[in-house]
């Protein structure tokens, strides 16, 4: 089925790289009216703090809090107490704290969000980064297999912790959809349009072919927000979308 413009927008995450407010107040005016999500980085949320984020649900956008939590459980539970109660849609932990930790997270956002008459945030994994190689992930890192192999079993045990989904790259979405189901959400960085520079990603993928292999959202950074005309950028990411057979 075709996806609308405004389905076609909201599966589209645009990444707030940004070193403080001003300067990403200034591509959101450009892009106003356009019903994306918002995606606040680490970078950004260091700079700007709570209020940013709050002051972009008062204006009615998704938001997902990027900041990859990992840390012990406990601190991991009030960090994700905290982010719930600003009202974020979605934030991030990383898979790779455990269960004991991705449990946790659960544990503070329920606490958090019990009784508050808001939407209840979407937690998901960061299983490997996007700038993760096979060449790293052996040699440096030193976990032996395949990176697919590594993102499934981070993947699965995000499922067996209770959690919405995980960060993953394009090219592991098919599998991530059969080992865990359709309805377990994939959030894919390593978009890349058509003749743009891959800067520091490995793994990557055009929107349109993102989209056939099924992934639910779309980190969409330096494509947009260094074009430029990054409303026109933009447009042209959800004509394809749109376009996507």
């Amino acid at each position: 089925m075709k996806l609308t413009s405004e389905q076609a927008a909201g599966k589209i995450m645009v990444a707030l790289d940004y070193p403080d407010a001003a300067a990403a107040e200034r591509l959101i005016a450009e892009l106003e009216g356009i019903p994306c999500y918002m995606k606040v980085g680490m970078q950004l949320f260091y700079a700007a703090g709570p209020s940013f984020v709050e002051s972009l649900k008062k204006r009615g956008y998704y938001v997902f809090l990027d900041v990859k939590m990992h840390d012990i459980p406990n601190t991991v539970k009030g960090g994700a107490n905290s982010v719930t109660r600003l009202g974020v849609d979605m934030f991030n932990v990383h898979a790779a704290g455990g269960g004991a930790m991705m449990e946790a997270a659960l544990e503070g956002v329920d606490a958090a969000w019990a009784g508050s008459g808001q939407r209840r945030p979407a937690v998901i994994a960061v299983t490997h980064l996007t700038s993760t190689s096979q060449s790293m992930l052996n040699e440096q890192i030193g976990i032996s297999g395949t990176v697919e192999e590594a993102v499934l079993r981070y993947a699965q045990l995000a499922k067996a912790s209770g959690l919405n989904g995980v960060v993953a790259s394009p090219s592991e979405v098919a599998a991530i959809k059969s080992a865990c189901g359709v309805s377990f959400q994939t959030v894919t960085p390593g978009i890349r349009p058509a003749g743009s520079d891959v800067n520091d990603q490995s793994r990557i993928m055009t929107p349109g072919d993102a989209l056939k292999q099924g992934t639910d959202f779309m980190v969409i950074g330096r494509p947009i927000t260094t074009a430029k005309q990054p409303r026109a950028a933009l447009e042209s990411i959800i004509e394809e979308l749109i376009s996507n057979e």
